[in-house]
C-alpha cells in the first residue's frame, strides 16, 4: 500500500521506475509478480488522486457557474 504521505507525483515516479525495471531486466517470476503487484497498488492510488482532483474541479466549476445572490 502507498505510504500515507505519498504524493501523486512520487507514485508516478515509482511507477515509471517499476516499468523500467520490468522492461529492462530479466526478473524471476517472484520479483516480476512483486513489481506488478506494487504497480497495481500505485496505479489505484493515482486513479483515486485523479478522481479526487476531478471532483474538486467540478465543485469549483459548478460554484462559478451558479448565479450569485447579491
Amino acid at each position: 500500500m502507498p505510504e500515507t504521505n505519498m504524493t501523486f507525483e512520487s507514485a508516478m515516479e515509482e511507477l515509471d521506475q517499476l516499468v523500467q525495471k520490468m522492461e529492462g531486466q530479466n526478473l524471476n517470476l517472484q520479483d516480476a509478480l512483486a513489481h506488478f503487484e506494487r504497480g497495481i497498488t500505485l496505479t489505484r492510488f493515482c486513479q483515486d488522486a485523479l478522481q479526487n482532483a476531478e471532483q474538486k474541479v467540478k465543485v469549483l466549476s459548478d460554484s462559478l457557474d451558479s448565479p450569485q445572490d447579491d
